[in-house]
Parts: C-alpha cells; structure tokens; sequence
C-alpha cells in the first residue's frame, strides 16, 4: 500500500446527507472509508469492461431440476469449461427447484461468455453474474 494522501471534494448538502445515511447504514466507520470502497468498485468494473485481466466471479442459477435435460445441458458447460470453473455448489431449495453458485477465475471477457451461456439455457429461471476481482491491482 502507498502513502495516504488527504484531498478535498465539493459537494451538494443534499446529497452529503443521503451519503452520510448510506455510510451510516453500510456499517463504514467513517466517509473515507465509504469512498475507497466506492473507488474500488468503479476500478474493479472498468477491469471487466476492459475484459483482459484475470478476474474472479460467481455465477448464481436457479432452475427447475424436472425439466428435461436441463442439468444435462449445464453440466456439460461447465465440463467445457472446467479450466475456468473452481467450484460449483448445488443446494436443493425444494423438490422441483435447485440453486447452484459456480465460483469462475479467468480473463473477464471469457466469464462473461460462460455466464451468458449458462444463464441462457432454456429452462434456467434465474441467473445472475456477480463480478469481482483477484484484489492483486487494487494494493
């Protein structure tokens, strides 16, 4: 980590208000704190905008494990993708529905193609990527 360097910001007394509940609300102990994280989250989305460097993210799927050939269809994504996939987890939410949470690494352009492939097979409920990084460029 580098050196600390304070500065200033200018700001509307309206919107210091709400981000002065949202700090409170986050737990953030005080409002630097709150806007290095808000830094590290644009710098972290502008890494899988750019979609060369490797990243790390969770793919979430619900679906209905009685439709036909549909944990098929997933299962052999992912066997196409194992160098990518670190680990999955499957979890039974009641007798016709499954939530399974694949944990992905690699360059984001090649996650984002895996998700959209998983998420739009037919059958699949809901699906949702969560992206994030391998904190390496962050300090």
């Amino acid at each position: 980590m580098g050196e600390t360097i304070r500065f200033g910001i200018s700001i509307d007394d309206g919107l210091l208000e709400r981000f002065d509940r949202l700090v409170t609300e986050k737990g953030y102990i005080n409002r630097s704190e709150a806007i290095r994280d808000l830094i590290r989250d644009a710098l972290v989305e502008q890494t899988w905008e750019e979609g060369n460097e490797e990243t790390v993210g969770t793919v979430t799927l619900v679906y209905d494990h009685h439709v036909h050939d549909l944990a098929d269809r997933l299962t052999a994504i992912q066997h196409d993708h194992h160098d990518r996939i670190v680990s999955t987890l499957h979890v039974h939410l009641d007798h016709h529905n499954c939530l399974e949470v694949l944990i992905v690494k690699g360059k984001a352009s090649q996650i984002k193609a895996i998700a959209d492939s998983l998420i739009g097979v037919k059958g699949v409920k809901h699906g949702k990527l969560v992206m994030t990084t391998t904190g390496r460029e962050l300090g």
